[in-house]
């Protein structure tokens, strides 16, 4: 592993907003599952989850934005956090976490209602059929948020991928959730909105090249019976 990786990771904790808890199957739940407003945040504001948060230019951003908000980024990548854990600290945002962990355990670091809103920025598209499964929105993933967010929360995806974003739609529909926006250009028809308008690393990356960039917005609502 490269020397600068390495420095990376033994600086993570040195952070006091990175939360890195053991990352295997049969690991207990997370001590600040349920405590996340009193032992770390210190208010009752509305928490926002975003998942595969790379180096948090949104949760950073929206921290900024937001201050009557609490922002948590989840990744498992260790120097992409590092980088997110500097920012949010040089930039003295009190109202910012980091989680470093794999997505598919969501369920061990919050409790039913906990979490007000998703967001799922530049995921892997996980276009091989086999994997499909694995994609940030799928069933499987819906219902595990379903888990930890209150009723009707709101999910936004933001991804350059066309066949993963149609397919989304798709999936959306068949499980009747409620789509309450959608455009395939964000900058084309919401050029001034300031939300959409935060870049990720991956977003710079990709506009530069010319592709398009894609929007949802959507309530979760999933019946039990229709798992």
């Amino acid at each position: 592993m490269a020397k600068r990786k390495l420095f990376k990771y033994a600086q993570l904790l040195t952070f006091d907003n990175i939360f890195q808890p053991p990352n295997r199957q049969d690991a207990d739940d997370f001590f600040m599952k349920g405590h996340w407003h009193t032992k770390f945040f210190g208010n009752n504001n509305p928490i926002t989850l975003e998942l595969g948060c790379g180096k948090g230019e949104y949760s950073i951003a929206l921290a900024a934005m937001y201050p009557e908000r609490n922002f948590i980024g989840m990744d498992f990548k260790g120097d992409r956090l590092y980088a997110a854990c500097k920012s949010a600290t040089e930039a003295n945002l009190k109202n910012v976490a980091f989680i470093r962990n794999q997505i598919q355990f969501i369920e061990r670091f919050f409790i039913q209602g906990e979490v007000d809103e998703i967001w799922i920025t530049f995921p892997d598209p996980q276009l091989q059929k086999p994997r499909q499964r694995k994609r940030l929105i799928s069933a499987e993933f819906l219902y595990r948020y379903k888990n930890i967010v209150k009723p009707n929360a709101t999910v936004h995806l933001k991804t350059d991928n066309i066949p993963f974003f149609e397919d989304t739609v798709a999936l959306l529909s068949e499980l009747n959730q409620n789509i309450e926006y959608i455009t395939r250009d964000v900058y084309a028809d919401a050029p001034e909105d300031p939300v959409l308008s935060v870049k990720t690393h991956y977003e710079t990356l990709f506009s530069s090249k010319g592709f398009r960039i894609n929007y949802l917005r959507f309530r979760l609502n999933l019946d039990d019976h229709a798992k």
